[in-house]
Formats: structure tokens, C-alpha cells, sequence
């Protein structure tokens, strides 16, 4: 199978022909207007590029060329999959990306990071539905709450963690919140926890460490930071103004 990248936009070419050699997919590039190679299955152009092709176009944004070179491979592989994410909590996030039965990218990003990225990855799709794994419950209450525009489906994490053989530290949350993408759950718009003394505990013992001063916030600004009012940071300026 071959794509091809007819384009004059330079970005367009340079970023599309990176996206698909990181995923080793066979391609090659042509001016427009060119004739095309024998087997080419699937044209990349940019907006205003004038390409006459008796095959299936794709049009790629530059702000967005990975988007392009899926849609080119989802055509491809004559399919068109339901976009799920899943989502291993806690506050490294573990993010999946799925088209289909095919994972089209991974994340390992902070906490605060995880809604904006799995925003970006769900804009456009029809239908698309995010699942978050129900352990890491603060952590995963915050997501749901962020994520206030997108089907959630809270899941049973259970065995959701694959055994990481050597060379594989650090692929852990993303290969299981794939595994977790995979998992149908409960459809869920929010999702009130009420912390235990212990997840306060850390939360106090974590505002001592963000503090040049060894500052640590009281109960009822640990409360609010469990809830996602304030970021740690945000409650120590609270409590320095006390």
C-alpha cells in the first residue's frame, strides 16, 4: 500500500513525511499535478494544493498533519473506528489513544496536562468516548469533571496492568490504559469523592514539598486541592495570605 504527499506547502510536506516516517508506513511524494505511481492508494494535499486524483484525498491541516496521516491510514485499512481513550489515573497519567482495535498514539504527561490532551485528541471524531480506569480516585474524579463536553465511562481497572518485562519501565500506565480503552464501563458526568484522612495526609505532606519553606496547608485547603478548586500551588498562596 502506498500513500502519497502531493503538496507544494512546504510545512504540510515536511511535518505529513515525518508523521509517516516515525510510523514506518511506505510513501512518496509527487508535485502536483505529477502523475501518480503505480499502487498509490491515498493522496495527501494541503489546502489550497490542485490535485486531480482518481483516488481517495486527504487534506491536511499543518497546525494538525498526525490527524491527516490517520485519516490517510484509516482509509487505508477500509476502516472507520470509533475513537475511544483510555485513561490510567494518578498524577502521571497514563493516556491511550484508540481507532478501532489500532492505537494511534500514547501519552505519559502530568496530571494537570491529561484533560487538554485527551480534549485535543477526541475534537472532531463522531462519537467518541473517553474511559477512565476508577482507581487513583482523586485523581480520576478531577478528569471527570474536566472533561464536562465528552462521553466518560468510569471502568474497572482490575488486571488493567501488564507485567513490564526488561527494557519496558515507564510503559506501564500508558499499556494499561490501553488495556483500560478496551474495557466497557459505566457512563458517568461526575464523580464526588470524598477524600480519607490518609489521601489528605498526602496531599498536605506534597504542599510541604512544593514550599521553599517547608509550608504545609490546613485540612480545609487540602480538601479543596482533593476536589480540583486549587492546585497545590494555588492553596499555598491561600494560606501565605492567611
Amino acid at each position: 500500500m502506498t500513500v502519497v504527499v502531493a503538496t507544494a506547502d512546504f510545512e504540510v510536506y515536511h511535518d505529513v513525511v515525518n508523521e509517516l516516517r516515525d510510523r514506518g508506513v511506505r510513501f512518496t511524494t509527487v508535485e502536483p499535478g505529477d502523475d501518480l505511481p503505480e499502487g498509490a492508494r491515498v493522496c495527501i494535499r494541503a489546502e489550497g494544493d490542485d490535485v486531480d486524483v482518481d483516488l481517495p484525498v486527504v487534506v491536511a491541516d499543518p497546525e494538525r498533519p498526525r490527524e491527516a496521516v490517520e485519516e490517510a491510514l484509516a482509509l487505508l485499512r477500509g476502516e472507520t473506528g470509533r475513537t475511544v481513550v483510555g485513561v490510567d489515573p494518578g498524577t502521571r497519567p497514563g493516556i491511550a489513544v484508540l481507532s478501532g482495535d489500532l492505537v494511534t498514539a500514547a501519552f505519559h504527561v502530568p496530571l494537570a496536562d491529561a484533560a487538554a490532551i485527551v480534549k485535543e485528541e477526541v475534537e472532531g471524531a463522531v462519537d467518541p468516548v473517553v474511559r477512565i480506569g476508577d482507581g487513583a480516585r482523586l485523581q480520576g474524579a478531577q478528569l471527570v469533571r474536566e472533561l464536562d463536553d465528552v462521553r466518560v465511562e468510569l471502568v474497572d481497572e482490575t488486571g488493567t496492568t501488564p507485567f513490564l518485562g526488561t527494557g519496558a519501565r515507564g510503559m506501564g500506565d500508558a499499556l494499561a490504559a490501553v488495556n483500560i480503552a478496551r474495557l466497557e464501563g459505566e457512563v458517568v458526568e461526575e464523580r464526588e469523592i470524598e477524600p480519607t484522612a490518609g489521601e489528605l495526609g498526602v496531599i498536605k505532606r506534597r504542599s510541604r514539598e512544593h514550599s521553599a519553606d517547608n509550608r504545609e496547608i490546613d485540612e480545609e485547603l487540602a480538601r479543596r486541592v482533593a476536589a480540583g478548586e486549587l492546585t497545590i500551588e494555588e492553596a499555598l498562596d491561600e494560606h501565605r495570605e492567611e
